[in-house]
């Protein structure tokens, strides 16, 4: 983590400076690194899972591995859809002043698992199209490849296309780190329910 911080203050440096508005080198590899980082981290918490883990809830009111997965997967496909749209519209950049959060804020607040935040209603496990984990995980994963490859080859200027969310107003590069983020989040959630003294031994 120290190592993404380190890049990211790279980052700030040399976009401030660069008027070409595509990704810098550096932005490209940081956007790059973390969503693929944050990918795996999703593959190897579920690895090897049984139904019974899957499935298991430590409380009524908390969520299962299978149920966080699910939310993981409809989640990608909402906010990258929502950034797509913005991208097709013309870029704003005199809504650059707007954007209050600096890009390493973005990881540590959405990562930042004491800041309780409710879902939406679309994005609860139970009214999401997923009927089992493997459909959502392979969801997950084929949504994040494509966000992967798009990131590595982009022209976009995603720091011109402004999204306003209900937590903040985020630049398009921003959000970028904010999905990847944000599958972290619930990475830390499935291994809290790993961690519960109940969860099966198989």
């Amino acid at each position: 983590m120290k190592k993404m911080f380190l890049l990211l203050s790279s980052v700030l440096l040399l976009s401030f400076s660069n008027t070409d508005t595509s990704l810098t080198k550096e932005e490209r590899k940081l956007a790059a690194d973390f969503l693929t980082d944050t990918k795996n981290g999703i593959r190897d918490a579920v690895k090897g899972l049984s139904q019974a883990q899957l499935q298991f809830k430590p409380a009524a009111d908390k969520w299962s591995v299978e149920e966080c997965l699910k939310h993981i997967a409809q989640s990608e496909q909402m906010l990258w859809g929502m950034v797509a749209g913005n991208l097709k519209q013309p870029a704003t950049p005199e809504k650059r002043g707007e954007v209050k959060f600096k890009d390493e804020d973005v990881i540590k607040n959405v990562e930042d698992r004491s800041n309780k935040v409710k879902t939406f209603a679309p994005l609860e496990p139970v009214n999401t199209p997923f009927k089992t984990a493997e459909e959502a995980m392979a969801s997950f994963r084929d949504n994040r490849d494509k966000l992967i490859d798009y990131v590595n080859t982009t022209s976009d200027d995603l720091r011109n296309h402004i999204n306003q969310l209900p937590i903040g107003v985020y630049d398009s590069f921003q959000m970028l780190l904010f999905i990847g983020a944000h599958s972290n989040r619930h990475m830390q959630q499935i291994n809290e329910v790993k961690a519960d003294p109940n969860f099966p031994k198989n």
